[in-house]
């Protein structure tokens, strides 16, 4: 399900779109925030310019509220139905969990942003 080549394989890793070779990002970790949106420049495999156009990924705060509200949706079906909690602790547990997750819906939607827009090409080495 995870092989290089999915648009999964990319979005959950956080590699190359175009090679799914290197990491984009100079951490791996989200939850180190300063340096949540440090990325390199261009992969050192393909050559992949990351940043297309100036402030590409303003556009991520549009897919950033979508996981979101799928986050807060899932949370609230947990809590609510399967743990019978009642409307207030679901909302509490809401905002926490989104609070929590923040720097991995961040990251999650920069990545789907990109991949949106790159798709993987298994024959890049043979062009570059």
């Amino acid at each position: 399900m995870l092989k290089k080549g999915s648009k999964l394989y990319s979005i959950l890793t956080g590699s190359c779109p175009k090679c799914h070779e290197e990491s984009m990002y100079f951490e791996k970790n989200p939850y180190k925030l300063n340096t949540i949106y440090k990325m390199h420049e261009n992969c050192s495999h393909c050559g992949l310019h990351y940043e297309i156009e100036p402030s590409f990924f303003y556009g991520a705060m549009y897919v950033s509220y979508a996981v979101s509200i799928a986050f807060g949706v899932a949370f609230f079906i947990i809590t609510h139905y399967f743990l019978n909690t009642s409307l207030a602790v679901s909302f509490i547990t809401i905002v926490a969990g989104l609070i929590a997750l923040m720097p991995v819906v961040a990251r999650l939607s920069r990545n789907i942003y990109i991949n949106i827009f790159v798709h993987f090409d298994a024959a890049w080495k043979k062009r570059s």
